[in-house]
């Protein structure tokens, strides 16, 4: 919406493109909450129908220890979900202690054919074809990718759409989402300021540090946000 860019000390934006930080929260924290927060907040909810996770669904977050993950597994608790996290097994205890009822180690376990059931299912990186999903749907439940392989998303694009119409249950590439949507940044707002949701910051690094920052990310070692700070 506002262009891309590099990692700098300084960028140039429309004063549309950015939102006053709460006096309570850190500047830290508030840096991890345009993209990835509000990602989650948009992906448990469908903006046209306004269907959304009722308390007690049961709701799994695929890559809950990443970079969207946490924040949608502690959002889906907030609003009263039986939440189970996919992760690695190393990061298992992490997701418990966001709140995740339940954990799911994807190296071993394929959480399409254990037969369990899920009302809404976030996939943040999808490696499941659309017609695996639908089996651990229940009726009329929702299953929203955020990103993942090429195929897996173009599976999402072109197959979600004809599948959802002939079962009932909705599938597919979380295609409506908003940048800065003021309603979202609010709610976001909300759960923060009432302790329902708190960013986890897995590591800093200072601006001349990006290249070992990209690296551990592109490991798959963060256990939630990797931040570069300003000096």
């Amino acid at each position: 919406m506002f262009g891309h860019g590099a990692f700098a000390e300084y960028v140039v934006a429309p004063e549309r493109a950015f939102s006053s930080i709460p006096d309570e929260m850190s500047f830290d924290d508030a840096s991890t909450l345009p993209h990835s927060a509000l990602l989650a907040a948009q992906s448990l909810g469908r903006r046209k129908s306004g269907q959304t996770i009722k308390e007690g669904d049961e709701v799994l977050i695929g890559g809950a220890s990443g970079n969207v993950g946490p924040f949608a597994v502690q959002m889906a608790k907030a609003m009263g979900a039986n939440v189970t996290g996919v992760c690695s097994a190393d990061k298992a205890d992490f997701v418990r202690s966001l709140g995740a009822d339940h954990v799911i180690d994807y190296r071993t376990t394929d959480y399409t054919a254990t037969g369990k059931l899920y009302d809404w299912i976030v996939d943040v990186d999808s490696h499941h074809s659309i017609l695996r999903v639908r089996h651990a749907l229940k009726p009329g439940g929702v299953y929203v990718t955020l990103g993942g392989n090429a195929i897996p998303l173009f599976d999402a694009m072109i197959v979600g759409p004809i599948v959802s119409r002939a079962t009932g249950k909705r599938l597919g590439l979380l295609l409506d989402w908003k940048p800065f949507p003021k309603d979202d940044v609010a709610a976001v707002k909300a759960l923060i300021a009432a302790g329902k949701v708190k960013p986890v910051i897995d590591r800093r690094y200072p601006l001349d540090e990006v290249g070992d920052a990209l690296r551990h990310v592109a490991e798959r070692r963060p256990k939630g946000k990797v931040v570069i700070t300003i000096a």
